[in-house]
C-alpha cells in the first residue's frame, strides 16, 4: 500500500516504507529510546532492537478513510519515565514526517516492547 499524491509538478507516490523509515529515524532520536523492535518478534520475553535499515518491521503504517495511522514498536531505556518516552516519540514522529513528506497523521500508537539498562 501506498499513499498518492497529486500537485503541480506530477504525481508522486510514497511507499509504507519510506514512511516507517523516517518515522523510525526520528523516534530513535529521542530521548529514552533504546530502539525499535519488531512488531512480531517477541518470543520467551525477549525483544531485539532493530538496525536502521530494518525499521520498517518496527513501524506499521495503516490508511483508513483517508486518514494516516501508525503503529510503533520501541524499547525504552531503564529509569525513564514510559509515559512521557511515547509522547515524545508521538510528538517528533507527527512533526518530522509533516515536515519531511508534507503528511498530515491522525494517530501514532507506541507499543512498549520492552525495558533495557544502559551499560556503562
Amino acid at each position: 500500500m501506498s499513499i498518492e499524491l497529486n500537485t503541480n509538478d506530477g504525481h508522486v507516490t510514497i511507499t509504507n516504507d519510506v514512511i516507517s523509515t523516517i518515522a523510525g529515524g526520528a523516534a530513535v532520536e529521542c530521548y529514552g529510546i533504546v530502539g525499535m523492535a519488531s512488531k512480531s518478534q517477541i518470543r520467551d520475553g525477549i525483544a531485539e532492537i532493530l538496525r536502521k535499515e530494518n525499521f520498517s518491521k518496527g513501524v506499521v503504517v495503516r490508511q483508513e478513510n483517508d486518514k494516516l495511522h501508525i503503529d510503533m514498536y520501541i524499547i525504552v531505556s531503564y529509569g525513564t519515565k514510559i509515559s512521557e518516552v511515547a509522547h515524545n516519540v508521538q510528538s517528533q514522529v507527527k512533526y518530522t514526517l509533516s515536515q519531511s513528506l508534507g503528511l498530515s497523521i491522525d494517530s501514532v500508537n507506541i507499543y512498549i516492547q520492552g525495558v533495557r539498562v544502559a551499560k556503562d
